[in-house]
């Protein structure tokens, strides 16, 4: 790998951990507001809702999906 192609993957890693701390914290932040309209939330989702909240899997996934690619290209580049 080059060296623009390992800013880039920097770059791309850093927005990604910043979408991920971001979108944690308003999690954490409307989780603790209290709302008379909002209905009742498994006690399975509470326990984790890290792990069941779409936002996060979407996050998880793609970071893989990058990865690999990122893995990928590097083994098959003919530089």
């Amino acid at each position: 790998m080059g060296s623009f192609d390992f800013i880039l993957l920097i770059v791309a890693l850093l927005i990604l951990a910043g979408g991920m701390i971001y979108t944690y914290k308003v999690g954490r932040r409307s989780s603790t507001q209290s709302a008379n309209q909002d209905s009742s939330i498994d006690e399975k989702v509470q326990d984790h809702y890290v792990l069941r909240n779409p936002v996060f899997l979407t996050y998880l996934i793609a970071a893989v999906l990058v990865l690999s690619y990122i893995v990928y290209a590097g083994l098959n580049s003919n530089w």
